[in-house]
């Protein structure tokens, strides 16, 4: 258990920077108007998507995920909240990859950067970060 959280924890930074990357990228060709696709598209995809897969089997594993004590911060963030949250960022992401790859020039880079920025700012909001009091740290 142990051992997956750190992993959860320590890929959030990972998936970030992929997806910080992946925006800037897609906005440099779109403003340029280059044709071909990234990889680095695929990489923040394939991230997200590793991030979700340790996120569900912790989901499942956590203490912090009790649906008995839903009225308290706590429980009621990691039980309901960021979740939802982080599954919606993914769908966002899968969406915009997919879309992304029937679109060619422009188009396509312009929607990697709005799919990924929207996704990115969930993902941001749905962390739990030190400064929110939900009993996680840095790693």
């Amino acid at each position: 258990m142990n051992i997956l959280l750190r992993a959860h924890s320590g890929l959030r930074y990972v998936v970030l920077a992929l997806l910080v990357a992946a925006i800037v990228v897609a906005f440099s060709k779109w403003q340029k108007s280059e044709n071909g696709d990234s990889k680095l598209y695929l990489f923040a995809l394939i991230a997200t998507h590793t991030q979700l897969l340790i996120g569900l089997i912790l989901f499942f594993m956590s203490p912090k995920v009790n649906f008995d004590l839903i009225k308290e911060k706590v429980f009621r963030f990691y039980s309901i909240e960021h979740g939802f949250m982080m599954i919606i960022a993914v769908i966002l992401v899968t969406m915009g990859k997919a879309r992304a790859k029937k679109l060619a020039g422009g188009d396509k880079h312009r929607t990697i950067l709005v799919f990924y920025s929207m996704a990115l700012i969930i993902i941001l909001a749905a962390i739990p970060w030190p400064f929110r009091n939900l009993g996680a740290g840095l790693f």
